[in-house]
């Protein structure tokens, strides 16, 4: 599949060109909005080598841009909007005083170069999905749209209403309970979870695309076990009170009703 070693240059490309901009903001934060549009990147660059107008080829591309042009948008004016994320500034300024690594080195080695084969990986169904001239699409292709779709709704909802919590004052230093954070404690990642698995079905259907597991399975542990959930509430847990509390009525990832 000579198309897929182009799809890695492709996104070589693109996150060089990213890194590069970021060493001129001397900030890396930018790179998680990169995570969703380079899937986006990845998807068209598939429809467009893979030939032909099907229509799992249009399903995946267009489920694809929708979940990652509002999550890539979503991230650049967090960003933009309370500046440089703190687990990255961290993470650099431990390899400067460590290492001895400059910014540059750095941001490249254990920023850049880390989450581009990480990417790849988890957006493997919107590449093989698209690669089999496959009959049209059937029961196993329809519930993962519509989980998919469920999936983007839910993370939509999730990160609105948090914007919403954090904007009003009276609730500085509080921990978010309300509207699907009641359910659980990380309606984004079971978004984020479900729109993937989601197009893994759309493209399980198809003899190539069904190779595409370690994509979500990938997904759904680094969300849970590894960069996700772990990264939040350690810091949540030294800086909120009453966190822990939440955390032993709130389910953690799949929505529940919460204990009392």
């Amino acid at each position: 599949m000579s198309w897929l070693a182009v799809n890695a240059a492709v996104l070589a490309g693109f996150f060089l060109a990213a890194w590069l901009v970021c060493l001129k903001l001397r900030d890396v934060t930018p790179v998680d909005s990169l995570w969703a549009f380079g899937m986006v990147v990845l998807a068209i660059s598939s429809f467009v080598q893979t030939g032909g107008l099907r229509e799992r080829k249009l399903l995946l591309l267009l489920l694809c841009a929708a979940w990652g042009l509002r999550l890539g948008g979503y991230m650049l004016w967090r960003w933009r909007t309370h500046g440089t994320d703190r687990r990255y500034a961290a993470m650099l300024g431990k390899a400067e005083a460590r290492r001895g690594w400059g910014f540059a080195k750095a941001s490249l080695l254990l920023v850049f170069a880390t989450q581009m084969p990480l990417l790849f990986i988890v957006a493997l169904p919107v590449q093989l999905g698209q690669a089999d001239a496959a009959p049209g699409l059937g029961l196993l292709a329809w519930i993962g749209a519509g989980l998919a779709v469920f999936g983007i709704a839910f993370e939509t909802i999730g990160d609105a209403q948090l914007v919403r919590f954090r904007r009003d004052q009276a609730n500085a230093g509080q921990v978010m309970q309300s509207g699907l954070w009641r359910y659980t404690r990380h309606p984004n990642y079971f978004g984020d979870a479900c729109t993937w698995w989601g197009l893994y079905l759309i493209a399980a259907e198809t003899p190539t695309g069904i190779w595409a597991l370690p994509g979500p399975l990938l997904l759904t542990w680094t969300l849970m076990k590894w960069s996700g959930a772990p990264t939040v509430e350690g810091r949540l847990h030294k800086t909120r009170p009453g966190y822990a509390d939440y955390v032993r009525r709130t389910s953690g990832f799949v929505p529940w009703v919460p204990r009392t």
